[in-house]
């Protein structure tokens, strides 16, 4: 009798753990840094499989070829299988549709969608492409985990294909109520195709009940709201919320390493004032930058005896530097920090420091070891793991998060000040509140969030969807007898 195959993982998300990189000797595999790397990718490399993604690049010719590649090439545990895309194809699935209409139609930017026709067509001829590149590496007993809003009718496809196939789908940003959704002209289209999975995760109820009523009232489906199911097609779907935790372990070790804590103590030399702020996020119109740095003016402009005690460190990773809005917010992002260093900056004194930069994770740890407050408030946010990052990196139990309430992360971080990034004069009071916030009361907050990053890390989160498959298992099971199917 032939030996049974172990079961592996098919990761299949828009970006992998690796871009591909032109060198004088051939392709090269660079490193990617993400939350959804620093996430899976581990579960890959103990489990094995293979991850299934573009790999960053033009691809040289309409039916080429997608590059596969032993990872880590030093000690390779799994495989990366590249979806090539060509320019037409990156400018209208990813820039257009995935990027200018559900990016913003997700995140309640309603003005800033654009619905083109053309886009949608080359989104389905993607989608498509990374439903036949998972096909092709699915055997039975194999689980397909896709990721994300630029792939949300892979699961339908696969399942058409291959009825039996074990799916997880995981949407790591907001889900728009149904009354939003509906002003996107292929609304049931993307709802049909993410109910092709058996598991479908969120960061939160408050999304997983969008999508549950956006199936109930925009495919009239049967939606047992008690026990987050669907059922469609004679199959049942469970739908849970599960907020992405982080390796809480991994950053703690990070922050007590003495080469991080001697590069934090290098930067408060560097920036030299009494309390140091800190921002990282990608450049994008969701993270409310702009926002913020009129707040961080006003709160100047108020308490002008923290001029020169203060400064503000924004590093904004660049992101979609080919579309034309993203060029628009770097200049006026770079103004308004012109604005700020003029009216506030004397000698060698900036109350902001702009760099317009990605940062390796070891040296961000640094930034969060040395930076008194963090600002994380975005307009929307699915989740934001940089909260949790900095939390699980203070190690001595002190510093302030000031948070936006309209971040994931807000349900979850108690101990956080909470804001409202559209209220520029309360943001301006609010900072001055963690600027004067003192000991006793940081380390009580602080223990409270970092008791939370720690026991719902990222083991839990991976966890969940473990007990999620054995209970959809369970029910497909139930359902397959009692359909006499």
């Amino acid at each position: 009798m032939a030996k049974k195959q172990t079961a592996k993982i098919i990761m299949v998300s828009n970006r992998g753990a690796y871009n591909l990189q032109a060198t004088e000797s051939g392709i090269r595999p660079v490193p990617a840094i993400s939350g959804l790397v620093s996430a899976v990718e581990p579960l890959l490399k103990e489990k094995g499989g293979v991850w299934i993604a573009w790999g960053g690049r033009e691809a040289p010719r309409k039916n080429a070829t997608g590059l596969r590649l032993p990872v880590p090439q030093d000690d390779p545990l799994y495989s990366f299988q590249e979806v090539p895309l060509t320019a037409e194809e990156i400018e209208l699935y990813y820039n257009g549709f995935s990027n200018g209409a559900l990016w913003p139609l997700c995140h309640y930017f309603l003005e800033k969608c654009s619905y083109k026709a053309a886009e949608w067509e080359t989104y389905v001829k993607v989608n498509n492409k990374f439903a036949e590149a998972a096909l092709l590496e699915t055997t039975e007993g194999d689980v397909v985990w896709v990721n994300d809003y630029h792939l949300a009718l892979v699961p339908s496809i696969i399942r058409n294909r291959q009825p039996k196939a074990k799916q997880f789908f995981f949407w790591h940003i907001p889900f728009p109520h149904h009354d939003l959704l509906s002003t996107l002209p292929w609304a049931s289209h993307i709802l049909r195709g993410l109910l092709g999975t058996d598991v479908l995760g969120f960061h939160l109820r408050s999304y997983a009940d969008n999508f549950l009523n956006a199936v109930a009232s925009l495919l009239d489906a049967e939606v047992d709201f008690e026990h987050n199911t669907v059922y469609w097609q004679q199959r049942c779907i469970y739908v849970g919320a599960w907020p992405m935790g982080i390796d809480y372990h991994n950053f703690r070790r990070r922050a007590m390493d003495p080469a991080t804590v001697s590069r934090a103590m290098a930067l408060r030399s560097q920036f030299n004032v009494e309390r140091l702020a800190l921002s990282v996020e990608r450049l994008d119109y969701t993270k409310g930058i702009v926002e913020k740095l009129l707040a961080w003016e006003r709160f100047l402009d108020k308490s002008p005896k923290w001029r020169g005690r203060t400064s503000l460190i924004q590093i904004a990773v660049p992101s979609r530097t080919a579309v034309p809005a993203y060029r628009l917010l770097k200049e006026e992002v770079e103004a308004v920090v012109q604005r700020i260093n003029h009216r506030f900056g004397q000698g060698s004194y900036r109350p902001v420091h702009f760099f317009w930069q990605g940062i390796p994770r070891q040296e961000l740890v640094s930034y969060y070891l040395a930076a008194d407050v963090m600002l994380v408030t975005p307009l929307r946010d699915g989740l934001n793991l940089v909260a949790k990052e900095y939390v699980a990196s203070r190690r001595d139990g002190s510093g302030v998060l000031v948070l936006s309430r309209f971040a994931g992360a807000a349900q979850e971080l108690k101990g956080a000040v909470l804001v409202n990034p559209y209220d520029l004069d309360g943001m301006a009071a609010l900072f001055t509140r963690a600027l004067n916030m003192d000991r006793e009361e940081q380390e009580k907050r602080m223990r409270l969030m970092q008791e939370r990053v720690r026991r719902y890390d990222i083991r839990w989160w991976l966890g969940c969807f473990y007990q999620a498959m054995m209970a959809a298992e369970r029910e497909i099971s139930h359902v397959s007898e009692s359909t006499g199917s």
